[in-house]
């Protein structure tokens, strides 16, 4: 897993919550980034960053709202709490329905905020075990020599046809040889049946 630490990235246009959230935080022993717009942040935030996003809605140029959905778009997978001054019903719900944790309204308790922050790094953490999970995978699949990799994938794609006189009539190969293949596949990918190599391996993770 990662070993960056997580985050409080902290956008917001007022310089008074900026410096107040962030000697907050800080005091709580919280690593903290302050940006004062959504286009800050987005040319200071480095891909695999991981943490959690306090984003204020209410900005000039590009509002909380529309740095969710270019996030969304952009694949930066940051848990996001809102805060606002002036925002309503509809616009925390399509802050929610975007994905976001909550939408907390200012002025707000701090134990509220780091309520939310600590459930959003639980969540940061859980997104950085899958992210490793698939490295781990694809550099097992990666260690696949070229036929390993071509009987993976007739197996993987067409599992109603991948006997071992199946695979040896595709490739004009033995049925012998096509369970060492199968063999040594079973064994880089740390599983110990084809049911769990296909429960394992998805389309996209063999794709040419």
């Amino acid at each position: 897993m990662s070993d960056l630490p997580l985050t409080v990235f902290v956008v917001d246009d007022d310089e008074g919550i900026r410096v107040s959230l962030e000697r907050a935080l800080k005091m709580r022993a919280y690593r903290v980034q302050t940006f004062d717009s959504a286009r800050a942040f987005l040319a200071g935030y480095r891909p695999g960053q991981n943490g959690c996003l306090v984003l204020d809605y209410g900005m000039p140029d590009m509002n909380g709202l529309e740095l969710q959905r270019h996030m969304n778009t952009s694949d930066i997978e940051l848990p996001i709490i809102f805060i606002t001054g002036h925002g309503g019903v509809p616009e925390s719900v399509q802050a929610i329905k975007g994905g976001a944790l909550d939408f907390i309204e200012k002025p707000f308790p701090q134990s509220a905020l780091i309520e939310r922050i600590e459930a959003a790094f639980e969540i940061a953490r859980g997104q950085m075990r899958v992210a490793d999970s698939q490295r781990q995978k694809q550099l097992r699949i990666d260690s696949l020599t070229a036929r390993e990799l071509e009987v993976l994938r007739l197996i993987v794609l067409r599992p109603s046809e991948a006997s071992s006189k199946e695979v040896a009539a595709h490739f004009g190969i033995s049925p012998r040889t096509v369970d060492h293949h199968r063999a040594r596949i079973l064994d880089k990918l740390d599983v110990s049946s084809v049911a769990e190599l296909i429960a394992l391996v998805r389309p996209g993770d063999i794709a040419d």
